[in-house]
């Protein structure tokens, strides 16, 4: 039996995804000008000796033990795959909404702290512990071009991408709109 899959907090559900993604803004995507990671400065740290991925591997895993320099230890369910993973390393912490889509849809014109901020935001269903390899293959696809292989986990990961786009503000394609709706469809 595998390791039940960790949800990360704010989680619309169907309904309120469905409701907020009627009042999303829809338009096409900007421009990538101007793009680097390192405008998003992520995994900073969060007190303790860890940082932003440390607390999502810790929040996300079963039987989890952190040790010095906040290793952190235990075993993680991949919702987008399925997998069950026992090596950190196994694992990405993946931004529901990639940086890079976001950069697209609005964070171009955020400051230096809202993009940090959205970076590592624990408060929202933004990261979640993943198959590092399933999370490399969707880059920073929106769900249009790429959706999690486990068509179970759908709904759930549509209404994270939604609730993400909802909170930051940011802009929808009629693409991505259209795949969305199709995965809420689902719920």
């Amino acid at each position: 039996m595998g390791v039940a899959a960790a949800e990360p907090p704010g989680i619309p559900d169907a309904a309120t995804a469905k409701s907020q993604l009627a009042e999303l803004t829809v338009q096409a995507d900007g421009s990538q000008d101007g793009y680097d990671r390192e405008k998003f400065n992520h995994w900073i740290d969060q007190g303790e000796g860890c940082d932003t991925r440390d607390e999502v591997l810790k929040r996300d895993g079963t039987d989890v033990n952190v040790g010095a320099d906040c290793a952190v230890t235990g075993s993680w369910a991949s919702p987008y795959d399925d997998a069950t993973w026992t090596e950190a390393g196994d694992v990405d912490i993946d931004h529901v909404v990639p940086l890079a889509a976001a950069w697209r849809t609005g964070a171009s014109g955020w400051t230096d702290a809202e993009r940090e901020a959205y970076a590592n935001d624990l408060e929202g269903p933004q990261l979640i512990a993943v198959t590092d390899n399933v999370n490399q293959e969707k880059g920073d696809k929106s769900p249009d071009a790429w959706k999690p292989p486990s068509t179970g986990y759908w709904c759930t990961y549509a209404s994270m991408w939604v609730g993400v786009k909802a909170k930051y503000e940011l802009t929808v394609n009629e693409a991505e709109k259209t795949a969305l709706d199709e995965m809420l469809a689902s719920c």
